[in-house]
Parts: C-alpha cells; sequence; structure tokens
C-alpha cells in the first residue's frame, strides 16, 4: 500500500486516529479560548453535571467571544494612541480641538480620539520668493517671471526699482504657527513686502542700487521680524511654574507672534523697470566714466605733486649752497684784501710790484699773444695754426697755459715760451731798468 492511499477503514498510513477528521468544531474552540481566559481571570468552571451543564457552557462561550473581542479592541485602542514625533519636529496634542501640550521627539501617547496629534516641522528651512517666481522645466533665466505688484517700489527720490527679495524662514513655535494665523506663509510675504517698500522707501535708487543692498536687507529682516512677532494674543501673567511643570511650561509657552523665524532675506536683483533700462545704462556708464576720469586725475596728481615738491626742495637746497658759496668766497675775498691791505701799509713798493707782476702773470697766461727775443739767433719759431685760429681752444680757462701760445725750436734744444716766462723776462728787464 503505497503512503498517501488510504488504508482499511478509511485509514491513511500517518493518521494515528480510527475515525475520519473533519473540520473543528467552532464552539469547542471558543469553549477552549474561554477556558483559558478563565483560567487566567481566576474563575473555575462548574463541575455540576445533569441538565445545567448545557446553558452553562453556552454562557461561558458568550463571555470568552466578549473577552477576545475586548482584548482585541483594547490592543486596536493602544495602537491608535501611541504616536511617535520624528527628530526635528515637535507634536501639538488638541483635546477636542483644544490645544493640551507640545511634546519632544519621541514615542507618546494620547487618549485616542478624543485626542489629535499635529506633527510640525521646526528645523525644515522654508522658502517664499516676493517679487518674482520661479518654476518649470526649463532654464533658470527662462523659468523666471516677474510680479510688477510686488516688486515695483518707491525710493525716497522718487524714482522707481524693481526689486527681488528671497525669504528663508522657518517654524520657531508650533502652537502659534497652527492658531495665531488662518495662513502664516501668506502672511509672512506681505509682512516682508511691506517692510521691503518702507525701508526702500527710506533709501534713494543709487543707493539701493549700488552700496547699500546688505544695508537695505539686514533692514527688512528686521523689520519684518519685529511685526511677525507683533502678531497674535498675548498670554495673561500666570504664576512662574517649577520642576517638570516648568519645562513643560517652556514648550507650552504661548508667545505672541506668527511662529514664524526669518532666518535669511536674499536681496537676488535690484534695477530700474525694462521701460528704462537702457537710459539708466547710459546714465551708470556715464557715472563709471566720471569716477574713472577721476581716479586718472587723482592718480596723476598723486605722481606729479611729490615730483614737483621734490624739485622744489631740490632747488632750495641749490639755493642755499649757492649763497653759502657766494658768502663763503665773499667773506674770503674780502679777508684777502685786508690781509693786503695790511702787506701794503708794510711795504707799499714791493706790494705794488708784486700785484703788478701776478697780474701780468695773470693776464698773459691766458692771451695769445707771443713774446719772442729778437736778439736770439739761429731759432725756429713754429706756430700752431690750428690753435692760434680757433680762438675756443685758446681761451679754456681749463686747459695749460701752453696750449694756446706758440713753441721756438732752438737748433741744440727745443724751448717753449708760455706767458710765466715772459712775466719773468718783464720782471728781469725792470729789474735791469732799475739798476741802471
Amino acid at each position: 500500500m503505497a503512503w498517501n492511499e488510504p488504508g482499511g477503514g478509511n485509514r491513511d498510513p500517518w493518521s494515528g486516529g480510527g475515525r475520519d477528521q473533519g473540520p473543528p468544531d467552532l464552539d469547542e474552540v471558543i469553549r477552549k479560548l474561554s477556558d483559558k481566559f478563565g483560567a487566567l481571570l481566576g474563575s473555575r468552571r462548574s463541575g455540576d453535571g445533569g441538565g445545567g451543564g448545557g446553558g452553562g457552557s453556552s454562557g461561558a462561550g458568550f463571555a470568552g467571544v466578549g473577552l477576545v473581542v475586548g482584548l482585541i479592541a483594547l490592543i486596536g485602542w493602544l495602537i491608535a494612541s501611541i504616536y511617535i514625533v520624528n527628530e526635528g519636529e515637535r507634536g501639538v496634542v488638541l483635546r477636542f480641538g483644544r490645544y493640551l501640550e507640545t511634546t519632544l521627539p519621541g514615542p507618546h501617547l494620547r487618549l485616542f480620539p478624543i485626542d489629535r496629534v499635529e506633527i510640525v516641522n521646526v528645523e525644515q528651512r522654508r522658502f517664499r520668493e516676493i517679487g518674482y517666481r520661479s518654476g518649470g522645466n526649463g532654464g533658470r533665466q527662462a523659468a523666471i517671471r516677474s510680479v510688477p505688484k510686488e516688486a515695483l517700489m518707491l525710493t525716497q527720490d522718487e524714482n522707481i526699482v524693481d526689486v527681488r527679495l528671497a525669504v528663508q524662514y522657518q517654524v520657531k513655535d508650533p502652537r502659534a504657527y497652527l492658531f495665531h494665523l488662518i495662513d502664516p506663509e501668506s502672511v509672512l510675504v506681505q509682512v516682508v513686502e511691506s517692510a521691503a517698500r518702507e525701508t526702500i522707501g527710506k533709501s534713494t535708487m543709487d543707493f539701493v542700487l549700488t552700496e547699500g543692498r546688505s544695508d537695505i536687507v539686514a533692514d527688512i529682516k528686521t523689520l519684518s521680524q519685529r511685526i511677525l512677532d507683533s502678531y497674535g494674543p498675548d498670554q495673561p501673567a500666570e504664576a512662574p511654574p517649577t520642576g517638570q511643570e516648568a519645562v513643560q511650561a517652556g514648550l507650552d509657552k504661548q508667545q505672541g507672534g506668527a511662529g514664524l523665524q526669518i532666518v535669511t532675506v536674499v536681496l537676488q536683483d535690484a534695477q530700474p523697470p525694462e521701460e528704462v533700462q537702457d537710459a539708466f545704462a547710459d546714465a551708470i556708464k556715464a557715472r563709471e566714466d566720471e569716477q574713472r576720469l577721476k581716479n586718472e586725475a587723482e592718480a596723476y596728481a598723486n605722481e606729479i605733486i611729490p615730483k614737483a615738491r621734490g624739485q622744489a626742495a631740490r632747488r632750495l637746497q641749490e639755493a642755499s649752497a649757492y649763497k653759502e658759496q657766494v658768502v663763503a668766497q665773499a667773506q674770503g675775498e674780502a679777508s684777502r684784501f685786508e690781509q693786503l691791505l695790511s702787506a701794503y701799509q708794510k711795504a707799499p713798493e714791493v706790494t705794488r710790484e708784486r700785484l703788478y707782476l701776478e697780474t701780468l702773470e695773470s693776464v698773459l697766461s691766458q692771451t695769445s699773444k707771443v713774446l719772442v727775443d729778437v736778439k736770439s739767433t739761429n731759432n725756429l719759431l713754429y706756430l700752431p695754426l690750428d690753435r692760434l685760429l680757433n680762438p675756443s681752444a685758446g681761451s679754456n680757462a681749463a686747459s695749460p697755459a701752453t696750449s694756446s701760445l706758440p713753441e721756438t725750436l732752438p737748433a741744440t734744444s727745443s724751448t717753449t715760451i708760455d706767458g710765466s716766462a715772459a712775466a719773468t723776462r718783464l720782471r728781469d728787464l725792470n729789474r735791469g731798468r732799475e739798476v741802471r
């Protein structure tokens, strides 16, 4: 007989019983479950027999079904009452629609279904655009769409400027974010736009377009945050809590405001309207040319003024040196004259003759005339015609005195006659004349 073929008496090789096994009886299953739960709860089944046994078994079955259903309901209620707050989020618990508490990250319990939990992400950076809208699958320039109603603003000098802002913010108070305002994001856009109009209305167009961008952004952020914090109801004064109540009170404290914290305000673009951009570009170019010419003029002035000052200082020093030189020469001449006067008073004749001879020597040393002794014979005169014809060579004071005088070539030796020799000769003749 095969293993899967039934044997005699409708039995298979694997069954140990002697009868056919049908489906389990539902009443029997319920009875067993009720017995087990009854044992857990400390109840005992009645041991009486007779006609009351059937009624007791039926009542126990209904009790077991009710217990199972209750247990399942309890487990489902516990599962529905447990909620988990993730990291970076806060749970705002509402009981019958009224605020109850704010829970931190982690598992928590609530009374389901009377409690409802709103999960708010307090670390997410949200982004809003003012004055323009970006989106679509195209490129950045093609996707940007201007919103003139938000972008066009009036400056202090009555000019219109196109301003585009990008605001990053996050939730700082979940309770205020959920209950103080109906649409906090729309309020944020309107507040930042209003603050931008106020700030730009107090500034000139040149300040907005050039060096005032950082100051304008800081003012817009400060003013917008102050306006957002002023919204919402105020919490009445209460006694300060202590202990664990103080921790929970710090979470549940109702702060006035929209519950939003502005992180950054970025000035994406600030330019004149499209209708006047060409003219404004020409004006900017002219202003840049003006600034460039001013810088070039300042550079030239910074270059030429030190040179002029240096030349002036050099000339002053030269004048001072010339003054000292002239004064020293004058003092030397005066001292020489005084000494000469003293010598003349002591020996007039000798001093007179010395002065005469020194004067002749000085004059004849610079002249081109030649004195020749006619009594001497056999002298060959050599006249340097090139020097005689060039007066500048003979008048050069730096050249030696013999450069402009001719040379005599006697038969035996060469002798050069210059002014000093002529002066000596003239002096000897005068002395001989005096001897006679």
